[in-house]
């Protein structure tokens, strides 16, 4: 499917957007067309956060950039930082949600830092992800990923159950490709039976 399907029901494109979804998920390459495709800004938070050699920026600055970045009309931002998700939550209108199969993210993660590796593409900032450290290291992105797939799963099924996130249409996207695209507008979600499966399952 195309990106409209991530549109509103009226067909016109919201005006601010988050990404999220597991490492390896497709956030950065998804925002990044999205925002080209709606003309608006992109905002990546792995750019504002990561400084050249993979050094860290201080909390404070991060949060003073991430608020600056977010102040305009128009943005697609992505990235599961949750220092600053009261900020980018509550600017957003729509959440763009990549909850993916296991296999499918550690697929694409693989591959990604395979190609990385081989090329020297540079990641953000002159940051670059060797082969070392992308399969060796104890800091390796397919590691994390692997770890924290789980984590990212439960975290968004319950925090977009919350009160405070229901200004926000959510589009849960299971296949990267946007061929199954659950959506919930207008501050509705989906109801749970006893055994937690939905009871409400809205799809495109």
């Amino acid at each position: 499917m195309t990106l409209e399907t991530l549109y509103r029901a009226d067909g016109i494109p919201y005006d601010r957007y988050v990404v999220v979804g597991t490492s390896g998920s497709g956030k950065s390459t998804l925002a990044n067309r999205l925002a080209w495709q709606t003309e608006n800004r992109h905002v990546e938070l792995d750019r504002l956060q990561w400084l050249p050699g993979w050094q860290e920026r201080s909390r404070e600055a991060f949060c003073e950039d991430v608020e600056a970045a977010t102040r305009g009309a128009r943005w697609v931002v992505d990235g599961n930082y949750s220092v600053v998700r009261d900020v980018v939550w509550g600017r957003a209108e729509a959440v763009v949600w990549l909850d993916l199969p296991f296999w499918q993210v550690m697929s694409q993660i693989v591959v990604r830092t395979l190609r990385r590796g081989v090329t020297g593409e540079v990641v953000c900032n002159g940051n670059v992800e060797s082969l070392a450290r992308g399969f060796l290291s104890r800091e390796s992105i397919i590691l994390w990923a692997a770890k924290t797939w789980k984590k990212h799963h439960e975290r968004y099924e319950r925090l977009l159950m919350e009160p405070q996130w229901r200004h926000l249409d959510v589009f849960r996207v299971r296949v990267g490709d946007l061929g199954d695209v659950e959506v919930w507008r207008g501050g509705a979600r989906p109801q749970n039976d006893a055994d937690g499966v939905a009871l409400v399952d809205v799809r495109v």
